[in-house]
């Protein structure tokens, strides 16, 4: 095949030859997709598409921070309920907490953030009644012995093939 259109010839035959050829070279044989139908060709018109068709060929999950909280509190409120003792339930909801007032204070992107802070004393009553066993009702452990549910990524679309200080 040319590189370059040959003079004399309008660009649609030229285009046309080109697919012939490559036809008969047998250059579209075995492509992916042959003889299958076309994915979203009947669904509804969809302008980001290639974007949420991207997101599901990477398996990327993302939620805005004001939404991604929420789940974020439930399993914190959980992970506290299992807790091994009170002191780690306290500190798990400390640190939710925090992460809630700094979201609430700073989301300027997306929905705003309608998350209110973890009662700690209401969360503390519930881990008592299902922990009537517990002897040390304020004993204190170190932060790293307590696993959090994951928090929000701190990659952004656009710093991707850029270096960014932190």
């Amino acid at each position: 095949m040319t590189d370059h259109k040959p003079s004399g010839l309008s660009w649609t035959s030229w285009a046309e030859r080109q697919i012939e050829e490559g036809r008969r070279a047998g250059l579209f044989d075995g492509l992916d997709g042959h003889g299958k139908p076309i994915d979203g060709l009947d669904g509804p018109r969809d302008e980001e598409w290639w974007v949420k068709a991207k997101l599901r060929r990477e398996n990327i999950d993302y939620l805005p921070p004001a939404i991604a909280i929420r789940g974020q509190r439930d399993a914190a409120i959980a992970v506290a309920l299992d807790a091994v003792d009170e002191g780690a339930a306290r500190l798990v909801i400390e640190k939710i907490n925090d992460r809630i007032r700094y979201v609430n204070s700073h989301t300027v992107v997306g929905p705003p953030s309608t998350v209110w802070v973890v009662d700690v004393e209401s969360t503390l009553e519930r881990w008592r009644a299902a922990h009537p066993h517990a002897l040390e009702p304020d004993a204190r452990i170190d932060a790293c012995d307590v696993e959090m549910p994951p928090g929000p990524t701190r990659r952004r679309w656009f710093g991707i093939g850029r270096r960014v200080a932190r």
